[in-house]
């Protein structure tokens, strides 16, 4: 059943429910698990449900291997209703009756696919002059935003029944699905929000992988741990560069060494596929160790 009190290091994969924060979710996480340190590679606001990606330990050092992954989403939007924050959180500032066809609809699905410009929501956390809109947003203050290109790689409608779309959206790094929806809304004239939001995919992680809190306090401490992903699952998309014993005791100790790879971050290997950690190869092939797994 292995060790209880050996270190706990690796990835968790929760089913988030709508409700909670994403922090309280990981510290609860952090808790099952006994954990030492816990981090997730990309928040989803309380209204949002679905795969929320937990690294434990000595995964929290790798984690922004996926910081940048594509991620994909099931939203529900709610035609005819715009609200303050975008979202259904927020007050509801207009009414407007809806006169969508199908085809219009998916007219201006066709409008947002591909690459484009995307101007963030008033209430996020991107930050102006050291503060998150958002503050500005609570406090009645409009500051300024500037539009972020972002992609949007598959949006296909999923559901239209009356006032309600659901739709499928998978997308970069940084794309506001409360700002899609939004957009939409105002492409079809008649106003909308995001009522609903299920992330269904980051990187090369998906839903059914996930499993619930409820799911982990069912079972044993020992149950849990063997639920968790390797920390080098971070890393999937990297290139791998694996080392003789001579280089890889070399690499833990943190020394660069001329290697034969292709130049960029690479995830590193010893001879019988323990990960070490990550370095940085450059032009020369010399390789420099960036970050390591700490010794065990």
């Amino acid at each position: 059943m292995g060790n209880t009190h050996a270190p706990v290091n690796g990835v968790l994969l929760i089913d988030k429910p709508a409700g909670p924060s994403s922090n309280a979710v990981l510290q609860r996480a952090k808790r099952l698990l006994g954990a030492a340190r816990a981090g997730h590679t990309g928040t989803l606001d309380p209204l949002a449900s679905g795969l929320l990606v937990i690294a434990l330990g000595e995964a929290t050092k790798f984690s922004g291997g996926i910081l940048g992954a594509d991620k994909s989403y099931r939203a529900q939007l709610k035609l005819g209703e715009r609200t303050e924050t975008g979202d259904a959180e927020g007050a509801v500032v207009s009414h407007t009756e809806v006169k969508v066809t199908r085809s219009e609809l998916l007219a201006a699905l066709e409008h947002y696919r591909g690459e484009i410009e995307q101007l963030p929501p008033r209430y996020s956390a991107i930050k102006h002059r050291g503060r998150p809109l958002y503050a500005y947003a609570r406090r009645g203050e409009h500051v300024p935003r500037a539009a972020r290109r972002v992609a949007i790689r598959r949006l296909e409608l999923e559901r239209f029944e009356g006032n309600t779309v659901g739709f499928f959206v998978e997308c970069s790094k940084g794309t506001y699905i409360r700002a899609l929806a939004e957009d939409i809304g105002a492409e079809l004239g008649c106003g909308a929000h995001l009522a609903a939001l299920q992330r269904a995919s980051v990187g090369p992680f998906a839903l059914p992988q996930a499993t619930t809190l409820e799911a982990l306090e069912a079972i044993s401490p020992a149950e849990r741990r063997e639920r968790l992903l390797p920390l080098e699952a971070l890393l999937q998309s990297w290139p791998r560069l694996t080392l003789q014993p001579p280089l890889a005791a070399s690499f833990r100790q943190g020394r660069t060494m001329s290697v034969d790879s292709a130049s960029g971050s690479v995830a590193v290997f010893g001879e019988d596929a323990k990960f070490l950690g990550i370095g940085q190869v450059d032009a020369s092939g010399t390789l420099q160790p960036k970050r390591l797994l700490a010794l065990s």
